[in-house]
Order: C-alpha cells, then sequence, then structure tokens
C-alpha cells in the first residue's frame, strides 16, 4: 500500500508527469522506496480513477504530450490519514545474512569476495549520502520540512554506516576462520 502513499507524498511536494515522478524517484525518494517506471505510471492511474489526483489542464494540448498531476483534497485526506496510522516496523530480510547462514553448513566459498562487494557499495552509498547531507542540509535550514527530510536522509546514513560496520567485523571473522569447511 506505500507505492501510492509514496506518490501522493512527491505530487504534494510537487505536482509532476510520470516522468518527472520516475526521476525524483531516482533522486529521492528511491533512496528508500523503490518503483519501476511501469509502476509509477500504473499507480498514477489508480490513484486518478480512485479521484485522489487529478491531471493538470493542459495549457496547448498536443497528442503525446505528457500529463502533469497534482493531489486533490481526497487525496491529501488519505495521505494525512495513513501517515496518522499505526504501523509495525518491517523484519530484516536481507539475503546476505540468510547466505552467511547457509555458509555455516555448506562451506564459504565465494562469500567472502561478495562481502567485500557489499562493503564498496554499502561505502559509496554512504558516501553519496553524506554528500547529499554536506549539498542540501547546511547549518541553518531548520523549517520543520527541511527537518523531517533530513532526518529521512539520517536514516539512510545510520544504515550504511550499520551495514560498512558491520561487513568490517564480518570480513576480520572471515579473516580468522579456517578454510572452507562447514561449521
Amino acid at each position: 500500500m506505500s507505492l501510492p502513499h509514496a506518490i501522493l507524498t512527491a505530487l504534494v511536494e510537487k505536482p509532476s508527469s510520470g516522468l518527472e515522478l520516475t526521476r525524483r524517484f531516482d533522486r529521492s525518494i528511491g533512496y528508500f522506496w523503490s518503483a519501476t517506471h511501469q509502476q509509477i505510471y500504473r499507480e498514477l492511474g489508480r490513484l486518478e480513477t480512485q479521484g485522489l489526483i487529478r491531471a493538470l489542464p493542459d495549457q496547448q494540448p498536443a497528442r503525446g504530450q505528457k500529463k502533469s498531476y497534482e493531489v486533490l483534497p481526497a487525496g491529501r485526506a488519505e495521505l494525512s490519514r495513513w501517515t496518522a496510522a499505526p504501523q509495525d516496523p518491517k523484519p530484516l530480510r536481507d539475503t546476505m545474512l540468510l547466505r552467511l547462514r547457509a555458509a555455516a553448513v555448506v562451506g564459504t566459498a565465494g562469500v567472502e569476495a561478495d562481502l567485500r562487494r557489499h562493503l564498496e557499495l554499502h561505502e559509496r552509498q554512504l558516501s553519496e549520502y553524506e554528500e547529499i547531507e554536506r549539498r542540501d542540509f547546511p547549518p541553518g535550514r531548520d523549517s520543520a520540512e527541511d527537518r523531517l527530510r533530513h532526518l529521512v536522509l539520517r536514516a539512510g546514513i545510520d544504515l550504511e554506516t550499520f551495514w560498512t560496520q558491520w561487513l568490517g567485523h564480518a570480513l576480520a571473522e572471515f579473516a580468522e576462520l579456517p578454510g572452507d569447511e562447514p561449521a
């Protein structure tokens, strides 16, 4: 149920076309809630059918012109309802953790190299988030909107920090494991 709410959030922030939404997902929301181009367009159709958004009137209608959408009062009310509703945290599901559990019984071949690759990927993501923080949240940007957006970014920074530290520990542990034998 969260994709429609992610789209409503993005459209409340700024009316956009499907293509613009896709780009915005790639640059911001997609860091914590991903969606494909097709999923976004399909959801825009549903939201419009439900009366939560509408296509903005075209200045000069033309065939093939992109539609921009805005949130209607019913869409804003739905987003407010969803935001206020309690939701339980989701359990962690990570294939690397499952693979480590399996490696304990079948051997560790290939796992250490992938741990190093994961560490590299998480270090890159952490670096990107820290750059966004430096660029977009300089001291003094303390409106409620900025503070909440920064809080979301901090979650990403803290999560990537966790993964880089944990992967460092895992690689140190691997360095002390005897050979490629099951535990």
